[in-house]
């Protein structure tokens, strides 16, 4: 243990977590957490990465009987020992705005790097992902099918129903009550966890990263106070702040209502990152003009969901725009392409924003979502239909809705055999996948079977993002759509005299 201690503190010190003075400071604090009665300095040691290390530790706490060989036990333990060397909020604050007064890019880099080295950003697990491009008609998509998270542990299922754990602090995995939180059953382990306060339209808010980033610096900006989501113009509001302030990354918001929305509607939040996205590519398919907004551009995307583009060098400007066109949405219905508003007083009605920054111009993209259920499709007419559930079913979220696909682990065995039938092996398959198999093989013509399936993933998720657009990439949708903004124009009018 002695040498995986001496191990874990010289990467510290590579990684600035600490300084050398600090390191017989880290040495004891390590050998308190570990059980360890001394230290003796091993010598020279390998180097190695730090999840390595500190699964090193665990195992061997576990073999020796010191730590319940369960997930929770172990991700509490190995949150602990990298608390040791994380500093204070209050220090990681004072950096972060120190280096922002420098350039807001050296201030988020700073905090990415700190986030990856304490190992609150899982990068082993993530680099266990399956990541991948892939050409379609709206341009290349990006494929992810997400093996980062581990499963449950049967053990931690177990002690979960038989441990009565009555807490309800922290309200729930968002809210700021969890940095520095140790963990329990029912909740993850936080000790190494850290956040940037921000202020978004006089309110505080907080900047973190995702413990599973699925693309390049994805951020978490979360309301300070535990609320439900909530999309209106105060929300663009706060987009908009956030990329004046942050103007090298976007952020964008969920929806704010089932089927459409995210997996956490209870906590107000956004996400964020530096990347570009397939729907940020997009072609532009027409241009509109809102009359009473003369500052402000408007575009209509080549892109399977709709989208309404604006744009503008005045931030304001924009901010009134895009709230006339949500709240023309709110209440706009279109039988014939099968949108109501609301059923029996149940709002239907609703927007993925995202906001960006273009140069010196403020970019909102307003992606127009319903989410209507029917007898032919229950799971949402404006959802990914039955034929795509064998790939997708969960809901399509933000990340999703710009084209990056998170698919669950269930696929990564599943295409394999799919691979197999294809390329002549007789081999049995998951049933929900036996029809579109079949279809697969009858069009192969022995190309490279892994990326000919990978392809045909890709065709299918981008199907079921068809599925999700109210107003279809056909000319009756694309009028129904012109028919929208015409509203959108007539009602801003009638509004004004």
């Amino acid at each position: 243990m002695n040498e995986l201690i001496k191990q874990l503190v010289e990467q510290a010190v590579r990684q600035q977590l600490i300084e050398p003075e600090d390191t017989v400071y880290a040495q004891n604090r390590l050998l308190a957490l570990l059980g360890e009665a001394a230290y003796n300095d091993p010598g020279m040691v390998e180097s190695r990465s730090i999840p390595d290390i500190l699964d090193a530790m665990i195992e061997r706490m576990v073999a020796s009987g010191q730590l319940a060989a369960r997930l929770d036990e172990k991700e509490r333990l190995a949150a602990e020992l990298m608390d040791v060397f994380v500093d204070r909020p209050s220090q990681i604050t004072s950096t972060f705005r120190r280096l922002y007064g420098e350039s807001p890019q050296q201030a988020t880099d700073y905090f990415y790097q700190l986030s990856q080295a304490n190992n609150y950003i899982q990068t082993k697990r993530i680099a266990k992902n399956i990541q991948y491009q892939a050409e379609t008609v709206y341009g290349t998509i990006d494929i992810t099918i997400n093996l980062s998270k581990p499963e449950k542990d049967p053990r931690e299922i177990a002690a979960a129903q038989t441990e009565v754990v009555e807490s309800t602090y922290p309200t729930c995995l968002l809210c700021v009550e969890n940095v520095g939180y140790a963990g329990r059953v029912n909740h993850p382990a936080r000790a190494n966890h850290r956040i940037i306060p921000i202020s978004l339209q006089d309110e505080p808010w907080a900047l973190q990263y995702s413990p599973y980033v699925y693309y390049n610096e994805h951020s978490i900006i979360l309301s300070q106070e535990h609320r439900d989501m909530v999309i209106n113009r105060q929300a663009f509001a706060r987009l908009l702040g956030f990329v004046a302030q942050f103007p090298h990354y976007f952020a964008g918001s969920n929806a704010d209502l089932p089927i459409v929305g995210g997996s956490i509607l209870t906590h107000d939040h956004y996400q964020g990152g530096r990347y570009e996205f397939a729907m940020d590519r997009a072609k532009t398919l027409s241009q509109f003009v809102l009359p009473d907004h003369p500052d402000v551009t408007g575009e209509t995307l080549h892109w399977p969901l709709t989208v309404v583009r604006l744009s503008s060098i005045d931030s304001a400007a924009l901010l009134d725009a895009a709230d006339d066109v949500y709240q023309t949405w709110l209440t706009y219905e279109d039988t014939e392409h099968e949108i109501l508003a609301a059923t029996n007083g149940i709002r239907h009605n609703t927007v993925t924003p995202i906001a960006r920054m273009r140069g010196e111009r403020f970019e909102l993209d307003l992606v127009l979502r319903n989410n209507r259920t029917s007898t032919d499709h229950p799971d949402g007419i404006f959802h990914t239909h039955a034929d795509i559930h064998h790939i997708k079913r969960e809901n399509i979220g933000l990340i999703e809705v710009m084209g990056l696909a998170v698919l669950p682990a269930r696929l990564l065995s599943e295409l394999e055999q799919v691979e197999q039938f294809v390329a002549g092996t007789d081999i049995s398959m998951a049933p929900s996948h036996q029809e579109w198999a079949t279809e697969l093989k009858a069009a192969y013509s022995g190309q490279d079977v892994t990326e000919y399936v990978r392809q045909a993933v890709a065709a299918k998720f981008v199907r079921g993002l068809e599925d999700c657009g109210v107003f279809k990439q056909t000319p009756d949708g694309q009028a129904g759509l012109d028919r929208f903004l015409e509203t959108v124009s007539r009602q801003v009018a009638g509004d004004r005299r």
